[in-house]
């Protein structure tokens, strides 16, 4: 049986002051921040096997099995509880698509799934097992809600279900429903008052005392600071820059105030709750040639491609765009735990004007050079957060969808498994990713797994309403490329 080393646990008793500012936008729909998965499979999946898989998983990594709490009046972030109630076949489905089971076929299911929200009173997750698909190929859904892990988070989690031998044997079974019972009455012996949704007077006192903790723990950290100030000018005025770049650079992540022009396409203005996937697959070895031979990076590579695209897209319709507002994800990560968030979101402008590719390129390269520099000292949307968590829900809503509403595309790059994995026996072909759309007109998410590069375009229809074009133009814009 092929050896996965296990890997350190990163969850902790309550939400972050980020992971609760998601949990809390996503009342409204159109705000969904949480991101979904397709792993195409060559055969079919072992359902014993993967129950069994799946059950010793979760196991392990109590989160699964953990529902949310609020806390009182926001005073603290939402806590994660054992649920009472878990039944693991409640997050366990098994369908067929209808003959003759194109892809096409399966990227709208997907799509369909990820409109059925996710349970906030039980925990957050969900796998589907999809049977029926050309070739004698299968495929898994899965959704992880974005406040239980980030994409490189749930990466690590995937680990917990994948093996690198399509021979080896199901996991040796375990009472998971003896697991969770203990933990429950674990959770209640410290309670005191009882579970927090039956106690009020600990939930109070809970929050209270989180929040106490917190302040407090701020205050200590300013003081310490400020006391070493006197002694020393230099870093106190470079504590003050830090602290005021930080907050700029907040600010312009939430508001795209730091466009250089308005920018925008006149065609994506129009958004919605519905969603369309679509796939486009790049050689990944030919994709590392490309960015050598140009001198940059994938990153630069990738957001380039996906920019000529839309570039492509205006032109076939004779329309002027002058710049197109973007963003990319800025991990924060410097471990390899499983579970948790650790990233920034970081607003970039780019030309809508046609250019030769390779100065597109260059250009891009530039930029995004310039704001992962600008970022590196700030704490991104973490840092307004918890003041964000305190307003009423109405208005962070409503400065998200007005945020939201002037990108065009969000794009996120994760780097999976360069060698072949299986899932209780069916072997991986690839994984198209579906990015939180969360009030965009698009999300390009790309996994590299093998020698594949898969950028899943997560799109909203009503923004960009022939998203096959938009495909078939970034597909042309990636060849282009592959072949300077």
């Amino acid at each position: 049986m092929a050896e996965v080393r296990e890997r350190e646990m990163r969850f902790s008793d309550r939400m972050s002051d980020h992971e609760a500012l998601m949990w809390n936008i996503e009342k409204d729909p159109w705000l969904n921040p949480s991101g979904a998965s397709v792993t195409i499979l060559k055969g079919t999946v072992d359902a014993d096997h993967f129950r069994r898989t799946l059950r010793t998983a979760v196991a392990k990594m109590p989160r699964l099995y953990e529902r949310v709490v609020p806390g009182l009046g926001r005073l603290a972030p939402p806590a994660w509880v054992p649920d009472p109630e878990f039944d693991i076949e409640h997050h366990m489905r098994r369908l067929r698509l209808p003959k003759p089971g194109t892809e096409r076929q399966l990227l709208d299911l997907a799509a369909q799934l990820y409109l059925e929200p996710l349970d906030r009173t039980r925990p957050l997750w969900r796998f589907v097992i999809i049977d029926g698909l050309q070739g004698g190929r299968s495929a898994i859904w899965a959704i992880v809600h974005h406040a239980v892990s980030d994409g490189i988070g749930q990466l690590r989690m995937a680990e917990m279900y994948q093996q690198l031998d399509p021979t080896d044997p199901p996991p040796d079974e375990v009472d998971l429903e003896a697991i969770v019972a203990a933990a429950v009455e674990e959770h209640h012996a410290k309670q005191l008052g009882g579970d927090l949704t039956d106690g009020f007077p600990t939930t109070v006192a809970q929050s209270l005392s989180h929040l106490v903790r917190r302040e407090l723990g701020v205050i200590r950290r300013v003081a310490g600071e400020v006391a070493i100030w006197p002694a020393d000018p230099k870093r106190a005025r470079e504590a003050i820059d830090g602290s005021l770049g930080a907050l700029t650079s907040t600010l312009d992540a939430l508001t795209g105030s730091s466009n250089e022009v308005a920018g925008g396409s006149p065609l994506w203005k129009q958004r919605s709750r519905h969603r369309h996937l679509e796939h486009v697959g790049v050689p990944l070895d030919e994709l590392k040639a490309a960015s050598k031979r140009l001198g940059v990076t994938i990153n630069d590579v990738f957001l380039a491609g996906l920019t000529e695209g839309a570039v492509r897209y205006h032109e076939d319709r004779d329309v002027e765009v002058d710049a197109f507002n973007t963003s990319f994800v800025l991990s924060t990560r410097h471990d390899s735990a499983v579970g948790g968030n650790a990233f920034t979101p970081v607003p970039v402008q780019v030309p809508g004007t046609p250019m030769p590719l390779t100065d597109r390129i260059a250009d891009i390269h530039e930029r995004l050079a310039v704001k992962r520099e600008s970022m590196s000292t700030g704490g991104g949307m973490g840092a307004l957060s918890g003041i964000a968590n305190l307003l009423p829900t109405s208005v962070v809503t409503s400065a998200a969808r007005a945020a939201a509403g002037k990108i065009d595309f969000a794009t996120s790059n994760l780097r999976g498994a360069p060698i072949p994995l299986y899932v209780s026996g069916a072997r991986v072909l690839r994984i198209v990713t579906m990015g939180p759309v969360a009030g965009t007109a698009c999300n390009a998410t790309a996994l590299s797994y093998e020698n594949g590069f898969d950028i899943g375009l997560f799109i909203d229809p009503t923004a960009i309403d022939a998203p096959g074009d938009f495909r078939d133009a970034v597909a042309a814009a990636f060849a282009d490329i592959l072949a300077l």
